[in-house]
């Protein structure tokens, strides 16, 4: 048997050594991140070459390597709503090489949607920056008569669950908004899921479904066309691409809006020097004006530049927002 004073000064050197090896990493973390970025960075994008949030990213990408030094690389791991690169993206070492395109789909939505995403945004990512929202604007083909949203509500009250809404898939902003519209109003309606935005949007054109709730660069040919009538934007305030249609708001639904917005994320741990740097660069990115001209036509409206501590408070009030919605729809996605 060791006798207890012995233990205890066994125990306490063990504390003293434990100690001294975490003062002697503090240095060496503080010098890695005042050398960052001594290689490239990885961009992953959890959606598919092409799509909006892509653009958005690789706009950024672009204008990161030239502010960093560095080859900002972009790999597109796109499924499951964004979940599978969004895992990666998690799971890398938080080293500040990898950064990756985050939303609120991933970061609210899916939380609800799915009964284990494999991974906790607000646990296992740090947020950087909240950088813009995503106007959608609510559609009805030319055949419809309905000309404003209170006449398509009044169809849907006349027909319960007979009235059908397009999306490019569950968990979508597309689809939440029709969840959100049918609470909001108390009316009943059927969702039908397509295989991305384009099908849906054909669906609502051919009219298949009565209408549709998308991304504005989506469906403005369509608008200016004829084929499709645009009856309110879902953003809170009114769109710059279509400053005559009225907000959902102020077509007389009360409390609804859905701002898809897109932002920037890091793997938790990443030393706070690198994500203030990321934050200060991407929130001046995202006021050049040629960057926002850029992205405006993809429907892309920046947001106002925040700190890490904003954009995390983004997703906090949109979950305490989100999740009773998604819960009480009783939408799921496996």
């Amino acid at each position: 048997m060791i006798p207890s004073r012995q233990v205890s000064t066994r125990q306490a050197l063990t504390r003293r050594q434990a100690l001294a090896g975490a003062l002697m990493l503090v240095p060496a973390a503080a010098a890695r991140a005042a050398d960052w970025p001594e290689r490239p960075l990885r961009m992953i994008i959890p959606f598919a070459p092409g799509a909006g949030a892509d653009i958005v990213g690789r706009t950024f990408a672009e204008e990161l390597a030239k502010a960093l030094g560095q080859p900002v690389v972009v790999d597109n791991k796109g499924g499951a709503g964004g979940i599978i690169g969004t895992v990666e993206g998690a799971r890398a070492p938080a080293d500040g090489y990898t950064l990756l395109l985050t939303s609120q789909g991933i970061t609210v939505f899916n939380i609800g949607l799915y009964k284990a995403p494999g991974y906790d945004p607000l646990k296992d990512l740090v947020p950087v920056a909240a950088s813009g929202i995503l106007t959608n604007v609510l559609v009805v083909p030319t055949a419809n008569p309905a000309r404003t949203v209170a006449e398509l509500v009044a169809q849907a009250r006349a027909r319960p669950g007979e009235i059908t809404y397009g999306s490019s898939g569950v968990g979508s902003s597309m689809h939440m908004s029709g969840v959100i519209l049918e609470q909001r109003t108390g009316v009943s309606m059927q969702h039908v899921p397509y295989r991305g935005a384009p099908a849906a949007v054909l669906a609502v054109v051919n009219g298949e479904v009565a209408w549709g709730s998308f991304n504005a660069p989506t469906v403005l040919g369509q608008i200016k066309s004829g084929k499709l009538r645009a009856l309110a934007v879902t953003t809170r305030e009114r769109s710059a691409m279509l400053p005559d249609v009225p907000t959902m708001i102020e077509a007389g639904v009360p409390d609804f809006e859905v701002a898809t917005w897109l932002g920037f994320a890091l793997p938790a741990g990443t030393p706070n020097a690198i994500v203030s740097r990321l934050n200060t660069e991407i929130n001046r990115i995202g006021q050049l004006p040629q960057v926002k001209e850029k992205l405006l036509v993809q429907g892309f409206e920046m947001m106002p530049p925040a700190s890490p501590q904003a954009a995390r408070k983004v997703i906090e009030d949109d979950q305490a927002i989100w999740l009773p919605i998604i819960k009480q729809s009783g939408a799921k996605a496996e």
